[in-house]
């Protein structure tokens, strides 16, 4: 029994010295935004410069319109949200509950599309999107992220928990499947709904690929493209890079840090399904 002893300290220390080494860049990007610009190159080097500028948060504004993208990555980010919530959640209530023929088929295709790499639908959806005139707009963006696999999928194995009792007396009020959808499973289906949401959140406010390829204007980047084009060729203003670089983390680190709860819970429930 006495080595079980230290199994709970020697996991606290090892988790400790993890988290440690994943956060120290995020506290280095903090600690180099408040440096003047010799400071950051300086050896040894150190946390903290003689001075703390904090005029750099508002220094980075007169070289790049950096509002302007924060509210293009919001407005994006918050569009693919709301839209893979609606179609992942009534696509997995369709393979969950409904009966129809070819349904486990269509099922295992819609995944496989999965095991497909971003890179080799590139092309064709950018020849799409030049068809439709689309590029350098943000519905390039916005428009083939509409719909998740992956999603579906989540909210399919979420689905598949819930007792077909309270499905049945829906039935037997005469609720349709629609209505069932809506009044029932939606409701029950929030913490895996929240912790769909934050992935969503987290690929589409990260995403700097797709971006890159359809923006070209300055006025209709998104953050990640336009912390690319604060790197000067010859020169970089880096404390202001990573003030804006620590402003573009903070919302999800918000997000996150507010839904850790709902976001635990709806992964392990989304992980469980009937026998």
């Amino acid at each position: 029994m006495k080595p079980r002893i230290w199994l709970k300290p020697t996991a606290h220390v090892i988790l400790l010295i993890g988290s440690i080494i994943m956060l120290f860049p995020f506290i280095w990007s903090v600690c180099t935004s408040l440096k003047n610009v010799n400071e950051v190159f300086t050896y040894p080097p150190r946390f903290f410069g003689e001075e703390l500028k904090f005029t750099n948060y508002t220094n980075m504004t007169d070289r790049f319109p950096i509002v302007r993208f924060f509210f293009n990555t919001l407005k994006i980010t918050v569009i693919v949200v709301v839209f893979q919530l609606i179609t992942s959640s009534m696509a997995g209530y369709v393979f969950a509950r409904l009966r129809f023929r070819f349904r486990e088929g269509l099922f295992g295709l819609y995944l496989a599309t999965l095991m497909v790499p971003a890179q080799v639908t590139m092309i064709p959806t950018f020849l799409l999107m030049k068809y439709y005139g689309l590029l350098d707009s943000h519905w390039s963006l916005i428009l083939p992220s509409l719909v998740s696999a992956f999603g579906t999928f989540l909210l399919r194995q979420f689905f598949s928990t819930i007792p077909e009792a309270l499905e049945e007396a829906a039935k037997i009020d005469g609720c349709t499947p629609f209505g069932i959808y809506w009044r029932i499973f939606v409701p029950l289906s929030k913490p895996a709904l929240a912790t769909l949401g934050i992935f969503i959140m987290l690929g589409t406010w990260n995403d700097f690929v797709n971006p890159l390829v359809f923006i070209n204007s300055m006025s209709k980047m998104t953050l990640t493209l336009g912390l690319a084009n604060m790197q000067g060729l010859y020169s970089t203003d880096w404390p202001a890079l990573m003030a804006a670089t620590v402003i573009t983390v903070l919302p999800i680190l918000i997000v996150f840090l507010s839904a850790q709860d709902i976001f635990v819970r709806g992964v392990t429930l989304s992980g469980l399904k009937e026998g």
